[in-house]
């Protein structure tokens, strides 16, 4: 009797643990959320478009419209020498920008 009050126990504790953690994200999103309006607000006021692709070498750009990453990150090694690493890294930042605007 006593190991499964003891599962029960920490059963329970996990629980309580995981909801605290849910609720600590959802307030975080709920601040980004509010954020992001500010921003958009912003520049909206100040008569700024947001172009997530600007400062990317036009190749580049080509390849992430057409959807092709792999092809990105060749072009964008070509057009700076960064390595593939780096270039993975920054392409990968240029989409995170891209699915946000969206």
């Amino acid at each position: 009797m006593n190991e499964s009050m003891l599962i029960w126990v920490l059963f329970g504790g996990a629980l309580s643990v995981v909801h605290a953690r849910l609720a600590t994200l959802e307030r975080r999103l709920a601040r980004l959320s509010r954020l992001e309006a500010k921003v958009d607000a912003l520049l909206d006021a100040g008569g700024v478009t947001f172009d997530p692709l600007r400062d990317v070498p036009p190749d580049v750009r080509t390849a992430l419209e057409q959807g092709e990453t792999i092809l990105a990150i060749r072009r964008f090694r070509e057009a700076t020498g960064a390595s593939l690493k780096e270039a993975k890294d920054f392409v990968d930042e240029v989409r995170r920008r891209q699915v946000s605007t969206t």
